[in-house]
């Protein structure tokens, strides 16, 4: 029988009241149900709340040091279960094994990560035009945080937004994705066997519907950190924003990499390929536009759709699958939907564009990785975010064109260039409108030490990640002290 996992509320693992559970179902496999979770309500996020706002300010006043000495802790239990902890990961959210292996690493390099910014500077020393004046700054954290994390980083994304909540000096909420909470799960789990206080980190699934809303809606919710749709984030905003109650959002994307004639084609091939369908293209920094110089065009694109006729689609945990499969039925509806789009407007398909049948992928929610050409700026396949392994063709006359086409989009989340012209490089980084720039490089594959977030409607807020990931779960105090009188 498959195992029910339980709430974490108070430092206690609890059934909700209901008795109601939902499964955790592999999008590989759909006989195969990895667990059942708590389907909670309004009580239980009453409860986390309450526990989590009785716990913070003896969690406050443990030194910073101390309070990172349970991340280093986590970190460890996580290393020694890495690999459970990414097969679990891959059949509950379909990414290949070696990819669930390399973020479940990352989870524990975060953890390890704002374990060490706890005994790091948290306040700086201004001097003052005033003598025998000593002015100084104090970060203070801001009380109970909600998270509310998405499937496509099950690990990684609830790791980078509990561990600078945690050290920082909050107590946290954490509503993870109801299409993979086990690997959320595993991270709570090592941080209770780490030892943390009961209350300083609490543990609730459920529908965005009913545990979201009522995690939002406490009154003593003092932040909200959301990543998923651009359609929730925008509501989670408007809600929050006549409470005062601060508020992160990392949203959308249409990420772009433009191919110049200089560039070498067949390292051009293996960016666009990583970037467009690795982890089935659901990445919010996934490319699903690439905007090709004229001159290179055709010869690119005959590499380009030979190597994504190459590639392996299977079940994860098979050696040699580079492909798996989309999340679950609703997200290959949405792929299969907007590649019929893509043909209706006029876009012409050069490989892929259907489910796979037979065999194993009867099984599961597999589709084909899909290019198309001919596509222009108007197509709703090169302005709305598919989220799926759909990877859209675009010629350009020139670099300008090709900055025009790029930056033709209500999203600003990444961008990349192919190119070894340091000047029109050096133009790229300085023009293109997103927050995460890449040269050589993937739109996708970020590190956790540097800041992470876009611009325009993919995200709002201070940014997550890196050093600045602090700015947005603490208030700065400024002092004045003369120490004469």
């Amino acid at each position: 029988m498959p195992e029910v996992y339980r709430n974490l509320i108070g430092g206690e693992w609890v059934e909700c009241k209901s008795k109601q559970t939902f499964p955790n179902i592999n999008p590989a496999n759909i006989d195969e149900v990895l667990g059942h979770f708590q389907a909670s309500g309004a009580e239980e996020v009453q409860a986390a709340c309450d526990a989590a706002a009785k716990a913070q300010p003896a969690w406050a006043a443990l030194p910073a040091p101390a309070r990172g000495e349970y991340l280093f802790k986590a970190a460890e239990i996580l290393e020694s279960r890495l690999a459970k902890v990414a097969e679990d990961m891959t059949r509950e959210e379909g990414k290949t094994l070696p990819e669930a292996k390399g973020e479940v690493k990352r989870a524990i390099n975060i953890f390890r990560y704002f374990g060490g910014e706890g005994a790091r500077s948290f306040s700086y020393h201004i001097p003052s035009e005033r003598p025998n004046v000593f002015c100084y700054t104090m970060r203070k954290p801001l009380g109970v945080v909600g998270l509310i994390t998405p499937w496509n980083f099950p690990s990684a994304i609830p790791a980078w937004k509990m561990a600078p909540a945690i050290v920082a000096g909050n107590t946290v909420v954490i509503k993870p994705a109801s299409l993979a909470p086990l690997s959320p799960y595993r991270l709570v789990e090592a941080m209770v066997e780490a030892g943390i206080p009961a209350g300083v980190v609490n543990y609730v699934t459920g529908s965005g519907g009913a545990a979201g809303n009522a995690l939002v809606e406490h009154p003593a919710i003092r932040a909200i950190s959301f990543t998923g749709s651009c359609s929730v984030g925008n509501a989670l905003h408007e809600k929050l924003a006549g409470r005062k109650v601060r508020v992160q959002l990392e949203m959308g994307g249409k990420n772009p990499t433009i191919v110049l004639k200089d560039a070498n084609l067949d390292y051009a091939v293996d960016i666009l390929v990583n970037g467009a369908f690795f982890s089935t293209g659901q990445k919010c920094t996934a490319c699903s536009r690439a905007i090709i110089e004229k001159d290179i065009y055709k010869p690119l694109v005959e590499k380009l759709v030979a190597r994504t006729k190459a590639l392996k689609v299977g079940n994860g945990l098979e050696p040699g699958v580079q492909i798996g499969p989309a999340v679950d039925d609703k997200q290959l509806e949405t792929d299969l939907k907007y590649i019929e789009i893509a043909k209706k407007e006029g876009a012409k398909l050069l490989c892929g564009g259907n489910r796979l049948t037979g065999g194993i992928y009867d099984k599961g929610y597999f589709v084909e990785p899909t290019i198309f050409d001919g596509v222009t700026p108007e197509m709703r396949i090169a302005q709305e975010e598919v989220f799926g392994p759909v990877l859209a063709l675009m010629a350009a006359n020139d670099f300008d064109d090709a900055m025009r086409l790029a930056n033709g989009v209500q999203f600003g989340l990444s961008a990349s260039i192919v190119s070894r012209d340091l000047t029109r490089v050096h133009q790229f980084i300085n023009d293109i409108e997103a927050g995460l720039i890449t040269v050589n490089l993937p739109t996708a594959g970020v590190e956790y030490q540097l800041p992470f977030g876009g611009t325009k409607e993919s995200s709002f807020g201070m940014r997550e990640q890196g050093p600045l990931a602090l700015d947005f779960y603490t208030e700065t105090r400024t002092v004045y002290l003369k120490y004469t009188q």
